[in-house]
């Protein structure tokens, strides 16, 4: 939908990813900003990924996920000297109707690694990305 901010949550298929692998798909992520959508926020977790973004008109919602989804399997993969899916094949979406469940969603994801038990403070967790 032209315009609107999707919350976006996509599993991995049975991996659970290093620091620096978490790093690598964060970093990924933000190298799509402007080419393929405008984000907001991600949150990459040892096992899943929390996104907020806008679509770039002339890309679909199914392109945007094969772009992320494809490219940071294969430098997971690449990382790992390995080859494969990475991700499960879904992913949920949602769009966002109004600010307060925009907000809720973003502090949702902000505060993952907390419920996670990963960090007792959000701000200590290194896949968390928001746009300034």
């Amino acid at each position: 939908m032209k315009g609107a901010y999707y919350f976006i949550t996509f599993h991995a298929l049975g991996n659970r990813f290093s620091d620096e692998e978490i790093g690598l798909i964060r970093s990924q992520i933000i190298s799509g900003q402007n080419k393929y959508y405008s984000l907001i926020a991600v949150q990459v977790m040892p096992d899943h990924v929390h996104l907020i973004l806008k679509l770039i008109d002339s890309v679909s919602l199914g392109k945007t996920m094969q772009w992320i989804k494809g490219s940071t399997a294969r430098l997971v993969n690449k990382s790992r000297d390995e080859r494969g899916s990475l991700w499960m094949i879904d992913y949920h979406d949602r769009i966002i109707r109004h600010q307060q469940e925009f907000d809720e969603k973003l502090k949702y994801m902000y505060e993952n690694p907390v419920r996670a038990g990963i960090v007792e403070n959000p701000e200590n967790y290194w896949g968390w990305y928001l746009q300034q």
